[in-house]
C-alpha cells in the first residue's frame, strides 16, 4: 500500500474518483480487464509510490527479472498528469500510447512518451515492453 495519500480524484484520470478508478486494482485486488485499465493503474502506482509489488505482479515475468519491489516502490519522479494518445486491443495483445508529464529536479515540465505493449496471459493483462519516443 502506498505511503502517499491521494485526493479524491484519481491521479490517472481527471474525472473519476480514485476509489472508482485505480484503487480497485492497486488496493482491492481487482484485475484489469483491458490494457488501458492496466496502463492507467500502473501509471498511478508509479506516481503514488509504494506499489512495487503491484508493478512486479503486472509485469511480464521474462521482462522484469532485473527489477525488485523495493526499487519500484520508490517515488523518485514528480509525475503531474497523463494523456492517452492512442490504444488498441486485438484478442490477447494490446498497446497504449501515452504521454506522462513530470517535473524534473529544476521544476521544468518534461514528458515521457511511450507506446506500451501488453499481453493477456491466463486471463490477466501484463505489461510486456515499451517503446519510448
Amino acid at each position: 500500500m502506498s505511503n502517499k495519500k491521494t485526493s479524491n480524484v484519481c491521479i490517472c484520470h481527471g474525472d473519476k474518483p480514485f476509489e472508482e478508478c485505480c484503487d480497485r486494482f492497486l488496493n482491492q485486488g481487482q484485475i484489469a480487464k483491458t490494457p488501458m485499465q492496466l496502463m492507467r493503474s500502473r501509471y498511478s502506482a508509479f506516481a503514488l509510490g509504494g506499489y512495487g509489488e503491484y508493478l512486479l505482479a503486472t509485469w511480464s515475468p521474462g521482462m522484469s527479472s532485473d527489477l525488485n519491489a523495493a526499487s519500484l516502490s520508490m517515488n523518485s519522479t514528480d509525475w503531474q498528469s497523463l494523456e492517452i494518445v492512442g490504444n488498441s486491443q486485438k484478442a490477447d495483445q494490446g498497446f497504449v500510447e501515452f504521454k506522462a508529464f513530470y517535473k524534473d529536479a529544476d521544476g521544468k515540465r518534461c514528458v515521457h512518451h511511450e507506446k506500451s505493449v501488453f499481453e493477456r496471459v491466463d486471463g490477466r493483462w501484463l505489461y510486456v515492453s515499451g517503446e519510448v519516443s
